[in-house]
């Protein structure tokens, strides 16, 4: 599309983020754009329709903290329907090499690691989720697994103090046509310039000048959302520089979340929405979840550096099947193909799936969101105090972001006016990863932004 000359908001990115932003805006009187590179809606957030009816979403899959969740009352609103049945990550579907009196007993130690954790988040000095887990414990690999769905990372390289401050109600739900598809349908009445790449934001003169692949345009105030890998990278160059930014991405480096999917012959052979460890006893495994939705797969998910080394072998499909085949038997090699899979550390436009914070970086996430002279707003799952590395996190940063724009200029703008955020308190906050460990939760981690 043809660029205007001069608007009043510019957002980079039209992902979570930058589609919450506009919305809040649009209709207050300004004239408003949002700038993305792909060719594409959604960012990280991606459904693909596959032979068979399989609804796969490469990216965020799950409407995770559901009661506290933007998208759920947008998904109504837009005739999406919205599956309520609970996830299965912590069953072990048959037992299969993981008996009842063991799967309690993991139960057991991840509760208690999840408890060193809740205390070691209260301590002034940060450190990595690994110092707490007890050792020599056989079920660390496992825990350490669970972290890499999680998180995207494995608990060296995670901050306690981070994944204490996420904030999880356990209430998790699926859009039945795809999370990514919503999100594409909620922004297709959005201002968007497609294949448009920013490559410079210049904010030294009186107007701020913005650089794109499609010509130079002139704004009064800019949304920044781009993944903390490509801020890292300074993909795109401001001027003046902004190292706070640069490090605080540096602090925030995106993990590694990576999915396949695998059409099965006679599904009826497989419970719905069953679920399958691949193993017990290594981190380097994947996590199953059989028949999603009631679907004729299995969609198999692989975290962390695991999950990368996979990706980039091009090995994810057939190192999933071989695990499933140890489990089920080599009769289930005949039953089951792959359909497709993610891509997301190769992903240019990304660079990763979600971010976590490095021990000693939790406070990098309030240092990225904090607006620039008036006049550059910051948006994005890494900016989200509470809901990061989510798509309703991002959603609801570009929400906030939004909020700050209009208090510049004297709108009357509130973050929660019809957006369907709740205001009523909450339980307390629980770590995305220390809530999930509790119920053993694998492989679900589909709402990645």
């Amino acid at each position: 599309m043809q660029l205007s000359s001069e608007v009043d908001v510019a957002i980079i990115g039209a992902g979570a983020a930058g589609l919450g932003a506009y919305c809040a805006l649009a209709g207050r009187g300004l004239s408003v754009i949002i700038l993305e590179a792909r060719d594409r809606i959604g960012g990280r957030a991606l459904t693909e329709y596959l032979p068979g009816g399989i609804v796969f979403d490469l990216g965020c899959e799950w409407l995770h903290s559901a009661d506290y969740n933007a998208f759920v009352p947008i998904a109504r609103a837009s005739h999406f329907d919205v599956a309520e049945a609970p996830p299965h990550w912590g069953e072990q579907s048959y037992n299969i090499n993981f008996p009842v009196a063991e799967q309690r007993d993991f139960h057991a130690v991840s509760q208690a690691f999840h408890s060193r954790l809740e205390r070691a988040s209260q301590m002034p000095d940060d450190t990595s989720a690994a110092t707490w887990l007890e050792a020599g414990n056989k079920w660390n690999p496992l825990i350490d697994a669970v972290s890499s769905y999680v998180n995207g990372s494995e608990l060296s390289g995670i901050s306690v103090h981070d994944v204490e401050s996420y904030f999880e109600t356990g209430l998790n739900w699926r859009v039945r046509r795809g999370y990514g598809a919503l999100i594409a349908a909620f922004g297709a009445r959005c201002n968007i310039a497609l294949h448009t790449h920013v490559k410079a934001v210049d904010h030294t003169g009186r107007h701020i000048r913005i650089e794109t692949s499609g010509g130079t345009l002139q704004a009064e105030r800019v949304i920044y959302t781009l993944p903390t890998a490509l801020t890292a990278e300074e993909v795109v160059r401001f001027q003046p520089t902004l190292s706070p930014k640069v490090l605080a991405a540096k602090g925030l480096p995106l993990g590694f979340a990576e999915k396949v999917m695998l059409a099965i012959d006679e599904p009826e052979l497989f419970p719905e929405e069953g679920h399958l460890f691949g193993a017990t006893n290594r981190t380097s495994t994947g996590s199953y979840d059989l028949r999603p939705l009631g679907q004729p797969c299995i969609e198999a998910f692989f975290g962390g550096s695991f999950a990368r080394e996979l990706e980039y072998a091009g090995e994810l499909a057939s190192f999933a099947i071989e695990e499933l085949v140890a489990l089920l038997g080599t009769a289930f090699r005949k039953k089951v193909r792959p359909c497709a899979a993610s891509s997301w550390a190769r992903d240019g436009h990304a660079k990763g799936s979600y971010s976590y914070a490095l021990p000693g970086h939790s406070k990098d996430r309030a240092i990225l969101a904090e607006p620039v002279d008036g006049r550059l707003f910051f948006a994005g799952e890494a900016t989200s105090p509470r809901f990061f590395s989510t798509a309703h996190g991002a959603y609801e940063s570009g929400v906030r972001a939004a909020s700050e724009v209009a208090n510049t200029i004297g709108l009357a703008l509130s973050e929660r006016e019809g957006r369907g955020i709740s205001n009523r308190p909450g339980p307390s906050a629980q770590g995305a990863f220390a809530s999930r460990v509790r119920s053993a939760g694998a492989g679900g981690s589909g709402d990645r932004a």
